[in-house]
């Protein structure tokens, strides 16, 4: 009998030796994950690599891309960038910081950069690719549309339908052009298409410094309009038809790293990482950032480098 309950306390030992390595071994585990997921995803290459990175949809804000750009060109592993194209343009600043980003990687830091259109590259996306030393794109790409736009949105109808009087104390008569509660006056447009012209001159000049036209030419198609991949490489605006996998290969020849460099993109943060940041948002701002999204006012009133047709009020 005394050496069954010693069997059975020796056992019950056991099991709990078990589960305490258990529970230690999830904890490590966990904590593992965790540190995965916080960890900096600003990580150094290993080896001779080409940098990859991504420029998808409308441009408000390029800081991931120009931070990862102004890291990895310092990265004596990083021999040439490669940057994928999927965009309508957006805001003017952002591509125009994106267009100097670019520029200073080939110049200062002696970085060959290849721009790959894939579906479309318009406005402020197409901004940014000239300042590359290449163009490939796929030959169906909607690629150009060199101008700029101002979009407002008139509400004075639906304020008044609301019976809400909506008006603002100026200290000049241009300090609320633009408002959504009264039409622009003839003054107020001449100011901004002065301003939108600049902008222009601004985009042609680049396009004719990166793609190396005469003015005149650009000129010729400074007007908004878009052409097909093939199109632009007939008319100089683009370099060779091709796929990603084409754009990789002829920066890898660039570089001196062969036909199939390595390709070295930044981590992002992880889902938990995200999810814990999206939390931590506030209701109220998560209730403007849906009506942003719905009315798309974050774009309104400012000059766009924009394919016409992408924001829709």
């Amino acid at each position: 009998m005394g050496s069954i309950v010693e069997f059975l306390k020796r056992l019950v030992q056991i099991v709990f030796l078990l589960a305490a390595l258990v529970v230690m071994g999830a904890v490590v585990f966990g904590v593992g994950a965790l540190v995965a997921e916080f960890r900096s995803p600003a990580e150094p290459a290993e080896k001779p690599s080409i940098l990859a990175l991504d420029l998808d949809g409308i441009i408000v804000d390029t800081r991931d891309i120009v931070e990862a750009l102004r890291k990895y060109r310092k990265d004596n592993h990083i021999k040439g960038v490669l940057l994928r194209i999927d965009s309508p343009g957006g805001v003017v600043g952002p591509s125009q910081e994106l267009w100097a980003e670019i520029k200073r990687t080939r110049e200062q830091y002696k970085k060959p950069v290849i721009a790959f259109c894939g579906a479309v590259a318009a406005s402020g996306a197409y901004y940014a690719a000239v300042a590359a030393d290449r163009i490939v794109t796929t030959p169906g790409c909607m690629i150009g549309s060199i101008g700029a736009l101002m979009e407002f949105v008139n509400l004075a109808k639906l304020y008044d339908w609301a019976r809400i009087d909506r008006y603002a104390i100026t200290t000049g008569q241009f300090k609320d052009a633009g408002a959504d509660y009264k039409p622009l006056t003839d003054t107020q447009r001449a100011l901004f298409q002065d301003l939108l012209n600049d902008v222009l001159a601004q985009f042609k000049a680049a396009v004719a410094e990166g793609r190396k036209m005469a003015p005149e030419v650009v000129d010729q198609y400074a007007d908004g309009r878009v052409f097909t991949g093939a199109q632009a490489v007939k008319l100089g605006f683009a370099d060779s038809v091709g796929t990603w996998d084409d754009a990789r290969r002829a920066l890898g020849q660039m570089t001196g790293l062969g036909d199939e460099p390595e390709v070295f993109k930044v981590r992002k943060p992880g889902r938990l990482a995200r999810w814990l940041g999206e939390e931590a948002t506030s209701p109220a701002a998560s209730v403007s950032a849906a009506l942003r999204d719905v009315l798309q006012t974050e774009l309104s009133a400012r000059p766009l480098l924009l394919l016409p047709g992408a924001v829709r009020f």
